[in-house]
């Protein structure tokens, strides 16, 4: 490994239960990412966590401390899922495939964990398929109901999957997208899916690929409400562990380069596993995903990359141009307080979200108001925060480029396209 390096002896890690945690990345101190501020509360302190990410040396699983309860992070929650179009053209094809391969129909019953406002059943529910959402954040859960949705407020877990099957809730199909990754304890949230599910039910998973956040340098993703950065190596083996069988997997391109895995009742005539399961097993492994040397040189790319973005917005700045920033996602939140982003280098921030207008950045306290602002104030730079949906904001955007606007995007690497 290299000086960062320390194992903690106190902690066990949340996979598998053994004292083998070493330094994975360590950020400093943040704010919550997806906690804003009222104008009211401008003046008030604001509670700083540790960032620091850790490594396990048996499972490979790398992981954050649960600094803060999840009570406190989800019960009231600033992310919508709607509010990406790109995004709901993937979970619509996705519930066209998923309802074909599985062969769903009115006689099915579809049941999310961590559903959100409703993106995903929604399609489900336009098919004529019962669905059944599980979603913690009251604000959030009280959207999806409103569009009809059934959902229960409540985290999922081993209790929430226990009561909805004891009132007759099982699930032929079982999803679980990006949330496996925001569930302090991972075996229980596993051991869930597995209890609500019918005997030939499949459970799929979503959430973003680790190997992916190492080599596109996604070090903005890890933040306090993700407590798990997962491989297909970590993941297979805690299914594995809690009686579930993952007999196929997909790679996809979402959030930076996202894994689905598909899995059933390990006891009840497994499906026989696809080519694409020993495909991604041997490719982990030659990328080293069992190796610790794997997970050291990624402190340096992070580090890189907050001098070069620095270096741009300074020399930008010098030029006297104008920068704003497009879109405050809580890897938006975690890039600004790394590298002390604050209204000396943006003028304001702009979000598609409601809910986050009028309000501004924690730790940061940069201003976000709505999209239509960037079009009044015609500033020389956009700064793009949700680096992975770039296409789809420059697309929106593309009328800056009538007073010779241009676009700078963090993530991986610096770039400006105009």
């Amino acid at each position: 490994m290299n000086e960062q390096d320390e194992s903690v002896d106190s902690a066990l890690c949340r996979g598998c239960g053994e004292r083998s945690l070493h330094t994975f990345i360590d950020l400093g101190l943040f704010p919550l990412c997806q906690t804003y501020i009222e104008r009211h509360q401008l003046d008030n302190m604001e509670p700083f966590y540790p960032l620091h990410a850790y490594v396990c040396n048996r499972c490979f699983l790398v992981q954050l401390p649960e600094y803060v309860a999840p009570q406190n992070i989800f019960t009231e929650y600033a992310y919508f899922s709607s509010h990406s179009d790109s995004w709901l053209q993937h979970v619509r094809a996705s519930a066209d495939a998923l309802t074909k391969r599985f062969n769903l129909g009115s006689t099915s019953q579809v049941i999310e964990a961590a559903s959100n406002d409703g993106y995903f059943l929604q399609y489900f529910m336009e098919k004529g398929i019962p669905v059944i959402g599980v979603e913690p954040a009251v604000n959030v859960a009280q959207v999806a109901i409103g569009k009809g949705i059934p959902t229960v407020s409540k985290f999922f877990c081993v209790e929430t999957a226990r009561r909805l099957r004891d009132e007759g809730k099982q699930a032929d199909l079982m999803l679980a997208v990006n949330v496996l990754d925001h569930v302090p304890d991972i075996n229980d949230f596993v051991s869930g899916l597995k209890l609500l599910l019918k005997p030939n039910g499949v459970v799929v998973v979503e959430f973003p690929h680790l190997c992916k956040l190492i080599e596109g340098n996604q070090f903005d993703t890890i933040y306090h409400d993700r407590f798990s950065y997962l491989s297909f190596t970590a993941v297979e083996e805690i299914f594995l562990r809690q009686g579930l069988f993952p007999f196929d997997v997909e790679e996809l391109p979402t959030h930076g380069g996202s894994l689905r895995i598909y899995a059933c009742h390990r006891s009840a005539g497994v499906k026989p596993p696809t080519e694409q399961v020993a495909r991604l097993r041997a490719k982990e492994e030659a990328w080293g995903v069992k190796t610790m040397d794997y997970y050291a040189s990624f402190r340096k790319q992070v580090e890189d990359t907050k001098r070069n973005l620095l270096e741009c917005l300074v020399r930008l700045k010098r030029e006297r141009q104008t920068i704003v920033g497009y879109g405050v996602p809580a890897k938006g939140n975690v890039l600004l307080n790394y590298c002390g982003i604050r209204t000396d280098f943006l003028d304001y921030l702009v979000d598609r979200s409601p809910y986050k207008q009028g309000k501004h950045t924690p730790g940061t306290r940069i201003p976000i108001h709505s999209p239509e602002t960037i079009r009044d104030s015609r500033p020389n730079y956009v700064l793009i925060l949700p680096w992975n949906i770039k296409e789809e904001i420059m697309d929106q955007l593309a009328y800056i480029r009538e007073w010779g606007g241009k676009f700078v995007v963090p993530v991986p690497t610096v770039q400006v396209y105009e």
